[in-house]
């Protein structure tokens, strides 16, 4: 270690440990990342799934936020109804599962749940409803 390095050091233990603790939280957050068992799609990427795949689509929003928007074909499932081993979900295990709600915090804790319980193909809006209607792409209201 060079002497200004150790000086650096020396005088500054606070700072060189919030360093450390910093950089150790975003490998750990990386780590996270690469190897959690759902991915994070972008609306467009959203809309091919969509497309090609036919994905279900699962909004586990608040009921008074999804009448006020939803994506078309989105099933409502309220968060604390949500169960990935009801006997409806379990017949499609193998399709490929996006879930949403408006800002995409609830959706990521839903998606580590379908993974957990066994779902090959989980997915999640990242930014939710919010990232959907920034992209100018369409909503519906109401029940559907």
């Amino acid at each position: 270690m060079s002497s200004t390095l150790q000086a650096f050091v020396a005088l500054h233990p606070v700072l060189v440990a919030l360093f450390a603790g910093l950089l150790l939280a975003l490998v750990a957050n990386e780590v996270n990342l690469l190897t959690r068992r759902y991915r994070a799609l972008t609306p467009a990427a959203l809309t091919l799934l969509i497309n090609r795949e036919n994905a279900l689509l699962i909004d586990v929003s608040p009921q008074a936020d999804y009448e006020g928007g939803h994506i078309v074909g989105s099933r409502h499932v309220a968060m604390s109804q949500f169960d990935p081993e009801h006997r409806d979900l379990a017949k499609v295990r193998d399709l490929p599962v996006a879930v949403i709600d408006k800002t995409g915090q609830s959706s990521a804790e839903a998606c580590k749940r379908l993974a957990k319980a066994g779902f090959k193909k989980v997915y999640w809006l990242e930014g939710g409803i919010g990232a959907w209607r920034s992209a100018d792409l369409p909503l519906v209201k109401g029940r559907s």
